[in-house]
């Protein structure tokens, strides 16, 4: 399991979520932060280029080693100062109210408990401040829902994430009302993977 976790899957989710088209989607979501940013679920930093020049300062969260390696890489040849912390997203060691900006893609997916992690994120945010999420989730489709709930265990022992999340409950159950959010299909991805969520959710 540890050389799953540490090295085969990092290498997976480098090769399955740095696509031209995905990278296009998070440059789109990123494209107006500034300053320090938390990014929730990090992964191996596919994020990293794709940030704008404003931002200065990344925080990331990540509880998955081998990611954090990559990460750091990563980091190494990024001009955004950055300061990782190899922990779950449900606790943050961070004050109340230090960041304005928040982000999370494509990861929500793989936390145990969502809206604690929504709720932290929350916490952290200033007044105002805003959370920006690019997520797959549970389709609008009652026919590849079926699917998805049949592969949904699978797909957490492969993958470690889930097929259902549904981020509009969960953002509303971690205490956020004003939230923006459109869906859209992700071109090649498979159906059960393919319904796609994006968006902003203010404190």
């Amino acid at each position: 399991m540890g050389l799953y976790r540490d090295r085969i899957f990092p290498a997976m989710y480098d090769k399955a979520m740095g696509g031209e088209g995905l990278t296009e989607h998070r440059r789109r979501q990123l494209a107006g932060l500034s300053g320090e940013v938390l990014e929730i679920g990090a992964g191996t930093g596919l994020n990293l280029p794709c940030y704008p020049v404003a931002v200065t300062r990344l925080c990331t969260v990540d509880p998955n080693p081998g990611m954090n390696t990559r990460l750091a890489r990563r980091a190494a040849a990024s001009p955004i100062e950055v300061e990782s912390h190899q922990l779950a997203g449900e606790s943050l060691p961070f004050d109340a109210g230090r960041f304005r900006f928040a982000v999370s893609t494509l990861s929500l997916c793989s936390i145990a408990d969502p809206v604690a992690a929504v709720r932290e994120i929350r916490r952290v945010l200033a007044p105002g401040g805003r959370f920006v999420f690019l997520e797959h989730g549970l389709h609008d489709d009652p026919g590849v829902q079926r699917w998805q709930r049949r592969l949904d265990r699978l797909q957490h022992w492969y993958a470690d994430c889930t097929l259902l999340l549904e981020p509009q409950r969960v953002l509303e159950e971690a205490g956020f009302d004003a939230i923006e959010m459109d869906t859209f299909l992700l071109d090649g991805a498979p159906s059960i993977h393919r319904f796609m969520y994006r968006g902003t959710a203010t404190r």
